[in-house]
């Protein structure tokens, strides 16, 4: 009896180890792939046409500000990091989806919310683009008071694919996102916003 249960501890043991090793192997093979995925994702420059599906964007400039920007207020204390680009609406009808376009990839530990979007034509925040026409608009990230503004900053770019029949609800949409690449800008301070072109 002693035998057996001996024999069924080392068995156990040796299975342990193998499970051990193909779990550090398996770590360090999705390591490596995740290494190699981010260094062949594209990398656009300012002023690229990047096209998205829906939208045709190009990425202008990016800045902080200290005090109200565009119409949006700001917290005391806090900071402003200001995206600007050109979008244009590839599809039949006006459409506000934009928001996920643009990705701010915050240094790691930074709590950031979803950005405001505002046309800078007339300051409206999320306004309607129609079909075909370029409108300059800002994306606004919120940053904490305690946090230093970048002087780089990486936006992952987002596309969506068109669906006539969606799996869910069976209607037409722009579904299933996926990051194209990201665009680097370097952040200027102290910018007086620019109107648009």
């Amino acid at each position: 009896m002693r035998v057996l249960h001996s024999l069924k501890t080392r068995v156990a043991a040796r299975f342990a180890s193998v499970g051990a090793l193909v779990a550090a192997g398996s770590v360090a093979l999705y390591g490596a792939y995740g290494k190699i995925n981010r260094s062949a994702e594209p990398v656009f420059t300012p002023g690229a046409a990047i096209q998205t599906g829906q939208w045709h964007v190009v990425p202008r400039r990016a800045w902080v500000s200290a005090s109200r920007t565009y119409d949006v207020p700001l917290k005391p204390g806090a900071t402003a990091l200001v995206l600007e680009a050109d979008l244009t609406n590839r599809t039949a009808e006006s459409s506000s989806d934009y928001l996920g376009v643009f990705h701010w990839r915050a240094p790691a530990g930074l709590a950031i919310g979803k950005p405001v979007v505002v046309g800078l034509r007339d300051a409206q925040q999320m306004p309607y683009l129609q079909p075909g026409l370029p409108e300059r608009v800002a994306y606004i990230w919120m940053l904490p008071p305690a946090a230093a503004a970048p002087s780089q900053a990486a936006f992952a770019v987002e596309s969506k694919t068109y669906k006539p029949i969606d799996n869910l609800y069976g209607a037409p949409g722009w579904f299933n996102p996926a990051i194209l690449g990201r665009v680097e800008l370097p952040v200027a301070r102290g910018n007086e916003p620019e109107p648009a072109s």
